[in-house]
């Protein structure tokens, strides 16, 4: 409370004493010792300019304060239906401890595609889709170098940890900035920023170009964390020692059920023809022995695909507040955490497998493990925190298949050379198609021209041809999409993906329940809502309690966050503030 206003206070009272003295005296109770009544009234005023005092300052503390850090997580691969589907096989102090006690948003979507890792994270941090943030896949098609490029890769910088190839990354192929990096920005960069996950993507894009450090897992016959140049040109001491040989060893553990099996929903036998097996092991069957299969299956990387991979990104994010000091001042700082090893396990062994649910028990206990901190270090109100997925997933289709509902998984290899083919049969010439990657198709203008064929009749055949696949639901013209005022809702979310210099000149769209992927294991990827309905549950200090239905939106993220911190809303979100979700 403010002196003027504990002045003004007392005041009114003494006001209000003198005033009533006369009349109280004198025909109410004229008997009445006048020292003892203003000894009661004095010790009357004192209790109430407590009570204010307290009150105001309670109310300060809980609805004015900013958080101290504010904590992101994202859950690769992590299908809204988890939480309901374990809903009651979780604890009450994790996931569900979110639910209850904070903001969940059930009908949460992506809304473009191809709904996968990069882009994923990208829309989460900068509020936009890929059409204004430029990264359109994990990896694109660059015409003028006639490869591919990796989301992350910049060939500038150096790798500190690791080797050479895993460490040149850095967020320049970003084209806007994060939530985070607003903070920072306008905090004058006294602000914090940490981002972690086993994928570098996930960590870089999640941090954004201004961070203080953005750290990822290198496994193969080393097992620590790296970085790269872009963001320092050592690893702090922190880091080093959490990466002593005894303390990444200790996550190879043995993978056994955490519960008793009859508890589990078995939708299928735990040995099955839809899971792909670990290299030197001949079935997909508890318990899987991680220090007998690592040799076989790139060394240390084995612990990314097992949930002790998300137990030791919880310990290293832990690691990563005390050896920052997050939280310690009155800037506030951001932690980015993305738990990637669920991602690994469901493309392994899809969506219904006695594996992919005991993965999601564990992460239960550890997101109860980084609350519990959380609240220890920083105190219950004191951070702010939501959770979210980077896509969904498709269960796999062998599984569907057997159960009679319609799946495709199709032959890459075999699709690719069958177009071919035909404009080779047409046109005379296997090169008229130049890359195919992320359901978009490029057009080798060179050879078009060399033919000299008419370039809209190439692509219109290409389109109609691609019509004729019993597995392709629709394909267009990407000019088409672009130029179009009226479109179809899946028609948006490819307009959503499209970054003219990043993209194709023809995408096509795969039927429902199907996918480009190998006969065990699944993929994701679609506009369909088992890829686009993920989780969206904010929590802690401004938070709301409650949940809607009501549509939200992935890019709807980064507005709320920076409404909660009260900064300037940046003028390259496309999503919006969910209103609802701040007190």
């Amino acid at each position: 409370m403010k002196k003027v206003h504990l002045e003004y206070f007392i005041y009114q009272i003494k006001l209000k004493y003198n005033l009533q003295q006369n009349i109280f005296y004198q025909h109410l109770i004229p008997n009445f010792d006048s020292k003892l009544f203003k000894k009661m009234l004095r010790f009357f005023c004192i209790i109430c300019v407590f009570l204010v005092f307290n009150c105001q300052s309670n109310f300060l503390d809980n609805n004015s304060s900013k958080p101290k850090i504010i904590v992101g997580v994202v859950v690769d691969q992590m299908r809204y239906d988890y939480l309901t589907r374990l809903e009651n096989k979780f604890t009450e102090h994790g996931f569900n401890r979110l639910i209850n006690d904070g903001f969940n948003c059930t009908n949460n979507h992506y809304n473009f595609v191809p709904t996968v890792t990069g882009p994923g994270h990208s829309s989460i941090a900068t509020g936009s889709t890929p059409s204004v943030h430029g990264i359109v896949g994990n990896e694109w098609y660059v015409r003028n170098l006639r490869k591919n490029i990796y989301c992350a890769t910049d060939l500038n910088y150096e790798n500190i940890g690791g080797n050479a190839y895993y460490g040149k990354k850095s967020p320049n192929n970003l084209l806007v900035t994060t939530f985070a990096d607003q903070n920072r920005i306008q905090n004058k960069m006294k602000s914090k920023t940490i981002s972690i996950s086993i994928k570098d993507r996930g960590a870089i894009f999640m941090g954004g170009k201004n961070a203080n450090a953005a750290y990822w897992f290198y496994g193969k016959n080393k097992g620590e964390w790296i970085t790269s140049s872009f963001y320092m040109n050592e690893l702090p001491s922190w880091v080093k020692k959490f990466n002593e040989p005894e303390n990444i060893s200790r996550f190879l553990n043995e993978w056994e059920l955490l519960y008793d099996l009859k508890s589990y929903d078995l939708k299928r036998e735990d040995n099955n023809d839809f899971e792909i097996f670990f290299k030197g092991k001949d079935d997909s069957s508890f318990p899987y022995l991680t220090k007998n299969l690592m040799e076989k299956n790139d060394g240390f990387d084995m612990i990314s695909e097992t949930p002790f991979g998300n137990s030791m990104t919880t310990d290293f994010a832990i690691a990563a507040i005390e050896g920052e000091k997050l939280g310690d001042d009155e800037y506030t700082d951001v932690l980015t955490i993305s738990y990637s090893s669920t991602d690994y396990i469901g493309h392994n062994f899809g969506v219904f497998s006695l594996e992919t649910e005991d993965a999601y028990l564990r992460l239960d206990l550890e997101i109860k493990r980084l609350l519990d901190y959380l609240d220890n270090k920083m105190g219950k109100n004191n951070y702010s925190l939501f959770l979210t997925a980077d896509h969904g997933a498709l269960e796999v289709p062998a599984y569907l298949n057997s159960k009679g509902v319609k799946a495709t998984s199709v032959n890459k290899y075999k699709f690719s050379k069958s177009i071919i083919e035909y404009l080779d049969e047409t046109f005379g010439s296997k090169k008229i198609i130049e890359h195919s990657i992320n359901n978009h198709i490029y057009i080798n203008y060179d050879e078009v021209n060399s033919l000299d064929l008419n370039m809209d009749l190439v692509k219109e055949k290409i389109v109609n041809h691609l019509k004729t696949y019993e597995f392709i639901n629709s394909a267009y013209l990407l000019d088409d999409v672009m130029s179009s005022s009226k479109l179809t809702g899946y028609q948006e979310l490819i307009k959503n993906g499209y970054h003219p210099e990043r993209s194709g000149d023809i995408v096509f769209v795969l039927k429902p329940n199907t996918i480009i992927y190998g006969d065990r294991g699944t993929t994701h990827g679609s506009g369909y809502d088992y890829d686009t309905h993920v989780p969206l549950i904010f929590y802690g200090n401004g938070i709301n309690k409650g949940e809607t239905r009501v549509r939200t939106e992935i890019t709807d993220i980064a507005p709320t966050i920076n409404a909660l911190l009260g900064l300037k809303t940046s003028e390259t979100y496309s999503g919006k503030i969910l209103d609802f979700v701040i007190k």
